[in-house]
């Protein structure tokens, strides 16, 4: 089994929400939840991940456009406005002190960015609130840092389920990246990187009642 040990959750955007929540859906059986609207013209959906029959706290995020933007131009949020069909993006980590692993990161070489406080408001109107690193020009294949503070995580809210059988990198020569996730000083917290002929995540999922798929 190759799942990050501090894993908090995994990104899949697309150009269209609701059409990335139905090619999720097709693939998997599982239909996510509604998750509410960000501040950066972005929304969401969730699906929460078991690992060995336990849920959470890990999940995935379904990301899209929010319907309801002003901006009708498509958010630059994890490269959206490049997307033509939906795709696995970049990953998200919960270390014990956020604080404390951006500092050691940028005395090793590599700066994370700064944390910021970020929130959305789920559809019944609840405020989650939650800090995460926002560097500029974010690299999709390191993961990001984030800490839910007093929040509940919202892998061991009451969404749909589906197990997480792996979650790995893959790389064409994986030792640039995995110097990279050196110096980010997370040992096996993060995703685990291995030789392959092109560059991407590779996200293993097993339905309840159905075959694994690698997405």
């Amino acid at each position: 089994m190759s799942i990050p040990r501090l894993l908090d959750h995994v990104v899949i955007a697309g150009p269209d929400l609701d059409a990335l929540v139905a090619w999720f859906a097709e693939r998997t059986g599982v239909t996510a939840a509604p998750g509410g609207a960000h501040p950066t013209g972005t929304a969401n959906a969730l699906v929460a991940l078991t690992i060995d029959g336990a849920r959470g706290p890990q999940y995935v995020e379904l990301i899209g456009p929010d319907p309801d933007r002003a901006d009708e131009a498509l958010p630059s949020t994890f490269g959206i406005d490049g997307l033509t069909a939906p795709a696995v993006r970049t990953y998200a980590v919960h270390p014990d002190d956020i604080d404390a692993t951006v500092v050691g990161a940028r005395r090793r070489g590599y700066d994370p960015g700064d944390v910021h406080d970020l929130s959305r408001r789920k559809p019944d109107g609840e405020l989650l609130e939650w800090r995460l690193t926002r560097g500029e020009n974010r690299r999709l294949d390191v993961p990001f840092l984030i800490d839910w503070g007093t929040t509940t995580q919202p892998g061991l809210s009451g969404i749909p389920a589906i197990e997480l059988v792996s979650f790995e990198r893959v790389e064409p020569d994986p030792a640039p990246l995995r110097a990279t996730l050196d110096a980010l000083g997370l040992g096996d917290g993060a995703a685990r990187v291995v030789e392959g002929g092109s560059a991407g995540f590779r996200l293993t999922l097993r339905p309840a009642l159905g075959e694994v798929v690698v997405l």
